[in-house]
């Protein structure tokens, strides 16, 4: 942590001073500057990779989880936006659940940056937080590292998008991470996608096993949507094809514990893959962790290709067309806020007077370790939870907010708000809560949760 005094000292300069400082410009931290710029406020994203997007375009999470009641999604304003925007250029499709997500992670990467300079947003790339700058208890700033060297950026509101409560932390937030009773966080995936298949052949193999998540024609999509998956004893299709693969000696046991794939709109003749898990080393603020995911998974990679070519109709002369560049990560840090939610607010449908959002994902924890929790826990049919908007206000330091994987919430109940649609609404609502105290001339603490839930609701938040 630093003080702008000690900036000065070690002839740390100030390449820009802006209203709302958005850092990570992933799944929340993108949507964060669009809603910003939308404001009216002079807004910069600051981003490690050259790209926007996150865990959807970098560790290529596709498709999204559905959030929604009776096919009607729960999340409006950005998030519904840019999923139209998508589906409008066949770069996305509409599953028969009504999940609008299944995407091209290529064409998000160009619409969320089109939309950030849109809204007047300015995007600055493969640039690091290194640390933040207080003053007392406000933070005012952050220190950047970048090719240029070291610099100071200063903003009067500051949006923690990282994922991993990076800057909340330095701030000297409270946080915790993991299971509280295992203390183990969920598994990392390294994800990959698989070229030149008979997306045709493949349907008619998994029909031939009893599989039917297929859709020829899906709306907004020029591509079968496809779906499957095998997990070891639960009676999937495809696991006498597994057991035949590990006992030819191409996959090991190991590698059925999570086996999950399908198409992307825009995409034709591939597949994406969310998988492998790695389950061991597996905190996402350590740099070991990461690069011995990186690494592990690759080597797994190679199997699953070797297995797909041999095993997988369709998939004969299939070539990998990549391997994500960044490690999914489930969770890691979780800040402690103005409110904390928990398992019993998701699961009972709770409701909130400054709700900025509303979820029925189901508890989701990944884990190859057998243990006495269902590994999915369902909301209530037909019923929802909301988040409060004091979930994403950090205790401690004023003048930030956080949005994203890294709020305030219990691991399980985290596990279920984590979701893509969620992260995005709770960008929004964080940039919306930013312009709005800056108007007032209040801290973010301070300001009236039902009236910013209004504001969302006029913005086309479905509240």
């Amino acid at each position: 942590m630093m003080t702008l005094e000690s900036c000065r000292v070690q002839g740390i300069s100030v390449v820009r001073e802006v209203d709302i400082l958005v850092v990570g410009g992933g799944t929340a931290g993108a949507v964060a500057g669009i809603a910003a710029g939308r404001e009216g406020m002079k807004t910069l994203v600051v981003e490690q990779f050259g790209f926007l997007g996150g865990s959807q375009t970098g560790a290529l999470v596709t498709p999204m989880m559905p959030n929604q009641i009776a096919t009607i999604p729960l999340n409006g304003g950005i998030d519904f936006e840019i999923n139209a925007r998508l589906i409008g250029l066949h770069e996305s499709g509409v599953w028969k659940d009504g999940n609008r997500g299944w995407f091209n992670p290529e064409t998000l990467k160009h619409a969320l940056e089109q939309m950030n300079l849109e809204a007047g947003a300015e995007i600055l790339y493969y640039t690091f937080v290194e640390d933040v700058i207080v003053e007392g208890q406000e933070i005012v700033g952050i220190v950047v590292a970048n090719k240029a060297g070291r610099k100071a950026i200063l903003a009067k509101r500051v949006i923690d998008c990282t994922g991993d409560a990076d800057v909340a932390f330095r701030a000297g937030v409270p946080c915790e991470s993991g299971d509280p009773t295992t203390h183990v966080s969920q598994p990392f995936s390294l994800r990959f996608h698989l070229g030149n298949v008979d997306l045709k052949r493949f349907a008619d193999f998994l029909r031939s096993l009893g599989r039917h998540d297929v859709m020829d024609n899906a709306e907004g999509s020029d591509v079968m949507l496809i779906h499957t998956a095998m997990v070891w004893n639960k009676g999937w299709t495809l696991e006498p094809v597994f057991r035949k693969a590990v006992a030819d000696g191409v996959l090991r046991a190991r590698d059925g514990n999570y086996f999950q794939v399908f198409t992307m709109a825009g995409r034709p003749g591939e597949l994406a893959f969310n998988c492998p898990r790695i389950s061991t080393d597996i905190d996402g603020t350590d740099p070991f962790h990461l690069t011995k995911a990186q690494i592990e998974g690759r080597e797994i990679i190679q199997r699953y290709v070797a297995f797909c070519r041999a095993y997988l109709p369709g998939c004969d002369n299939a070539y990998l067309v990549m391997s994500a560049p960044m490690v999914g990560v489930r969770e890691s840090r979780r800040i402690l806020g103005e409110y904390y939610v928990t398992t019993d607010d998701v699961l009972g449908g709770k409701k909130f007077d400054d709700a900025i959002l509303r979820n029925n994902y189901p508890l989701d924890i990944h884990s190859d370790h057998e243990d006495d929790k269902p590994r999915v826990i369902k909301v209530r049919d037909g019923d929802y939870h909301e988040v409060p908007y004091r979930s994403i206000v950090p205790l401690k330091i004023d003048q930030l907010l956080v949005a994203g994987r890294c709020l305030s919430a219990s691991f399980e109940a985290q596990s279920s708000i984590r979701i893509q649609t969620n992260c995005r609404a709770m960008g929004e609502a964080a940039a919306v809560a930013s312009a709005m105290s800056i108007r007032q001339n209040i801290v973010p603490r301070r300001l009236d949760g039902q009236q910013l839930r209004s504001r969302l609701i006029e913005k086309g938040g479905r509240l």
